[in-house]
This record gives structure tokens, sequence and C-alpha cells, in this order.
């Protein structure tokens, strides 16, 4: 995103050079220039005119930098400021950051320093006005209630994926760990989509039976088995039209996925018993949390498929690799469902956010949500301290690995029943068992899989099919 070169710049200075050297750079970039010699004059150009940088002397006549960042705090103002320094110290560099200071400049420096800075701050400036945009489009069109929270960067730059995608008619494949909010990106999308009239159809291809699953995508006619007393519809024709988002891709049978990389081809379905096919327009959204790149390597995963689910990807980081976002969606929870569960509006206090933010949340986001909820209904006061999540504590601590993994299955079996999930209990709960327990035996014998088969007392071949299913990364045996 190239920043805008036609942008307003204020240079508040009482050193006449400074001003001189600012300005040549600026303006070499096409950039408007206007100059002041003091932080009072800066702060009324500020508040009064529209511009999206300034460069403002820590020290100078009337208000000094910092004070200006304050008065700028207090009123709101959307303008990046740099901060400029004479004395590079711990101190100025920490208060003027504290202060809401986009970055500072060190004397004596550069025409590339103002430049790469200029052009840093104009495109964060695009930036924050694209996500604001796009957030008070996709909250006006999503369901009640369902929002999008983050302010991590990799967050920013999912949201202005969503901005670009939403309006192209294109396949788009959502990874990340089980409860990161693979559905509600995927409900963005469709929400902001020119589809948004059309409907949003999810099918969770991990929680429905084999034997079942064809039937549910593509619809069956009557007698076309046993128990098929009446024709049904499928997701795909119910789709039509809307968006059709596919969960847990990488569990669907390898038959299946042929039949799906032809709809996809042709847009066209043949239920099970028909002679015909119906035309669908259907756009697919599938998500995972497998790693589907080693699912082909193992051939248990279709590339061509992948291809074409693949067109544009997004990958949801898990919750422990954007600490920052820990506070607002706490927040966002709370305010959420205070009401609901405590009869009335609830708070948090810093030392409870410090302790959630360092929370290792193995369940992601819903676990988070799922905490916050149980908190709630167990609080007895206004304010929602750290003892309100004291079992979060006492599930983390491990005095035993029986009783350490009895608290993972429980937790697993109450996050689903709460999301109303029930049809992942058995798998999620025996995923997260196989996986490490693979992956630790695996380990010990340096790859060997005759070995590892020998200690697990299975056969050969369905270790490799767990490996497969699983993505198990062997250990390198160089």
């Amino acid at each position: 995103m190239a920043a805008n070169t036609h942008a307003r710049v204020l240079v508040a200075d009482d050193e006449e050079s400074i001003r001189f050297v600012l300005r040549e750079a600026l303006q070499e970039d096409g950039r408007e220039v206007i100059e002041v010699d003091n932080g009072d004059a800066a702060f009324e150009a500020l508040a009064a005119g529209e511009f999206q940088i300034a460069f403002v002397d820590i020290r100078m006549p009337g208000l000094t930098g910092l004070e200006l960042l304050d008065r700028l705090q207090a009123v709101g103002s959307q303008t990046a400021i740099v901060i400029i320094t004479a004395q590079n110290t711990f101190e100025n560099a920490v208060e003027a950051m504290r202060r809401g200071a986009f970055e500072y400049l060190v004397k004596p420096f550069g025409i590339a320093d103002v430049k790469a800075l200029a052009d840093k701050a104009l495109r964060t400036h695009q930036l924050r006005d694209e996500v604001r945009a796009l957030r008070r489009e996709v909250s006006g069109r999503l369901a009640s209630g369902d929002r999008i929270v983050g302010k991590n960067a990799a967050m920013l730059e999912i949201f202005k994926t969503i901005g670009r995608v939403a309006g192209r008619d294109v396949s788009v494949l959502i990874t990340g760990e089980s409860g990161t909010g693979k559905e509600l990106i995927a409900r963005a999308i469709h929400a902001a989509s020119p589809r948004s009239s059309g409907a949003f159809v999810p099918v969770n291809t991990a929680a429905i039976p084999r034997d079942l699953l064809e039937s549910e995508l593509f619809g069956h006619e009557r007698g076309a088995f046993t128990g098929a007393m009446a024709s049904r519809v499928g997701r795909f024709s119910e789709a039509s039209g809307g968006t059709l988002f596919l969960d847990e891709i990488g569990d669907m049978p390898a038959d299946l996925q042929a039949k799906l990389l032809r709809v996809l081809q042709d847009q066209v379905v043949t239920p099970v018993g028909a002679t015909r096919a119906e035309q669908v327009d259907v756009r697919i959204i599938a998500a995972t949390h497998r790693d589907l790149d080693a699912l082909v390597s193992r051939g248990s995963f279709r590339e061509d498929l992948l291809y074409r689910l693949r067109v544009m990807p997004i990958h949801l980081p898990a919750l422990r690799e954007r600490s920052e976002d820990v506070a607002v969606l706490a927040e966002y929870f709370i305010a959420r469902y205070s009401g609901e569960l405590a009869g009335g509006a609830r708070f948090v206090t810093d030392s409870t956010i410090a302790f959630l933010s360092r929370y290792p949340w193995p369940g992601n986001v819903r676990e988070l949500e799922n905490a916050v909820k149980r908190a709630l209904v167990l609080s007895t006061g206004e304010v929602l301290t750290r003892e309100d999540f004291a079992f979060l504590e006492s599930e983390a601590s491990e005095p035993g690995a029986a009783d350490s993994l009895r608290r993972l299955i429980e937790r697993e079996v109450q996050n689903a029943i709460e999301n109303r999930e029930t049809g992942e209990i058995y798998r999620t709960c025996l995923e997260r068992v196989e996986r490490p327990m693979l992956e630790a035996v695996l380990s010990h014998t340096d790859g060997n899989q005759v070995r590892a088969a020998a200690l697990l007392g299975i056969n050969r071949n369905t270790l490799r099919k767990k490996i497969a299913e699983l993505g198990v990364a062997l250990p390198d045996r160089r």
C-alpha cells in the first residue's frame, strides 16, 4: 500500500535549520508542509487543521512536545506524532511512547530517516482508516453480538485481507488452531461480500459420519439408500447464491475430496441417487486446524483440491501469540455477557488483566470466552478480580499426569457443550491425546516407526495412518 503523497504535515521546532531540513525532505516527496516555532502554535494548528503527521520538538517555547502529546490525547487527535529529541535517552523514548507518540527522531538525523518515518506513519494512518471503515461495515452486517476483536499487527493484516477478498468471488482457506475464531472470519467475509443477502451455510465435515456426509453436502433422492424416505436438498444447493463454509476440511474422506473438486471446477452437484446434475452458484470458504501441506505430502489430501481452496489463505494466530489482545477480548466478553450472566455491568482490574494475559490459553479465544462466562457466574461483586478466575490456576497446575489429562478432557467437554459442538467431543479429545503421545514415542525412537509401533502396541500401518491423519511431524534423523 503506497503512502499518500499529498498528505499535510506539521513541523514544530524552534530551530529554523531543523525546520528547513524537514521541509526539504517532506516537500521533495510531494507533501504539504506547515511550519510553527512553538508548542502553543502547534496545538492550535493540530486542533484546527487536518494533519496526518506532525514532527514535534520535545523542548520548545510554550508547550513542550510531551505536554502537546497530553493535550492531543485529551481531544482525541488522530495525527501521528513524531517526537524530535537531541537526547536519545531511555527516559525520553519511554515517556514519549507512553504518552502516545508514534515514534521519535534523534538529532542529528538524515533526510532518509525523515522520509522513512513519514512513509511508515502515513501507511499506518491509512491502515487505521481502512480497519475502522471495515469494522463499521462488518459489525453492521454481522449477527447481533458477533464481533472480530483484536489490535495485534497480525489481526490488523487479517482485517485488511477480509476487506480485500470480500468483494472478490474466490475461494478462501482459513487455518489456525481450534478456538481461534475461523468461522467468525468466514462470516465476516460473507457479510462484507456481494453475496451477503444470500445464505451462509456452515458444515463441520469432521462432525458428520462418512456415510452421511455425501448426502449432507450434495443431497439425495428418495430411496437412494436405506432410510432415504424423502428427497433432501444438500448444503451446496442451500448455499446457492451465498457462501458454503466447510469447517475442518482436512478431515474430509478422499473419495469426497474428488467429488468436491469436481463441484468447484464445474459448479454443478449430483445428489445421491440422482441421474441429473444441478447447477449451483456457491462461494467456498474452508477452514482447518491441520497442516494440509503435510497431509498432501502423505497422500491423505488432494494437492489439486488444496490449490482450488487456497486461492486466498488466511492464517489466524493462536491467542498465546497475540497476548496484547487478551485485554480487549476479555473486556469485550465482559461487556457482552455481564447483563445476561451477572445481572448488571461488571468491570475488571488491571492486575486481573495482567494475570489473564500471562495465561497460555490452550483453547484460544473460545477458552477465554468461556472463562469470562464462568467468572461472571461465580462473581459476587461489580469488579472481577483474580480470585474470580482462580479456576484457571488450578487447571494450569499439574500435580499428576492423570489429573492433568482429566482436566484437559473435562475442559474440552465443557467447551464443546457451552458452544453446542457436542459432535466434536470424541474427535477433539482423542486427537489432543493421540498427537502428543505419538510425537513423544517417535521422538524416543528417533523417528523409527517399527520401534514406535512396537512400543505403542499397534500395527505399523496403523501408526503410518495416524501420522498422516494427525499431521505428526517426524523427527529429523540426520
